[in-house]
């Protein structure tokens, strides 16, 4: 657990949405393409931001983790499910925090019964999961926080400045492929326009705390009057 108590917002409460957890793409009625994700780092960043006073959704796939109870939940399966869920509570929430790992692929015919197995190689043809992030950041309003997240193992900075770019964020959180089910992580900021900052290893319910900080930081950015509106 952290050695941080998760202190009140100094700002007044926001409406966040969090998203956690894998994604599952079903190949047939048992089998499926996913990940490691235990979900542990969203659902650590939603108790700390309703600690802090915030109105929290979580959408999530499937956990490894509990999901306390007084917590907002809204709870799919596929990237599908999760971009409908997403495309719909978006326009009600003033950040987003994107700490869900959805695949990145599906297969691209999905059977409706138990395909058996053969002594013949299987090909199976997959197709492109929906961009949920660049989605919710092409229909974003001008003061609407993003925040998300990349994994990376190879040029990891660059690889996240291309994703914040790309995806119109205000900010990413990088972190390594160790992370994935851990219980503790190293984390690295990039605010847009800013420099990066690294956050030591901890309990990721300390790291949830900062990325909560981060979401009030970059969603008070955006509400700021504009100079030629004051």
């Amino acid at each position: 657990m952290s050695d941080r108590p998760p202190a009140a917002a100094s700002k007044p409460p926001m409406r966040i949405l969090i998203t956690a957890g894998p994604t599952r793409e079903y190949i047939d009625t048992v089998r499926y393409l996913s990940n490691d994700s235990s979900g542990r780092m969203g659902v650590a960043i939603a108790v700390a931001a309703q600690q802090r006073g915030h109105r929290v959704t979580l959408i999530h796939g499937p956990l490894q983790v509990a999901v306390p109870p007084e917590l907002n939940t809204v709870s799919v399966v596929s990237a599908a499910e999760m971009l409908t869920a997403c495309v719909d509570a978006w326009p009600q929430h003033d950040a987003l925090i994107m700490a869900a790992a959805v695949a990145d692929y599906r297969p691209a015919a999905r059977l409706d019964h138990k395909h058996k197995k053969t002594a013949t190689p299987l090909t199976l043809e997959l197709a492109p999961t929906a961009d949920i992030l660049a989605r919710l950041g092409r229909e974003a309003r001008p003061d609407q926080a993003l925040i998300g997240f990349a994994l990376e193992d190879r040029d990891p900075r660059a690889a996240a400045e291309r994703k914040l770019q790309s995806k119109n964020l205000d900010a990413i959180v990088l972190n390594a492929p160790s992370a994935i089910a851990a219980a503790s992580s190293s984390v690295e900021i990039l605010e847009r326009n800013g420099a990066w900052r690294s956050l030591p290893e901890s309990d990721k319910a300390l790291t949830a705390i900062h990325i909560v900080e981060l979401a009030e930081r970059c969603t008070a950015m955006k509400m700021r009057p504009r100079p030629d509106s004051v």
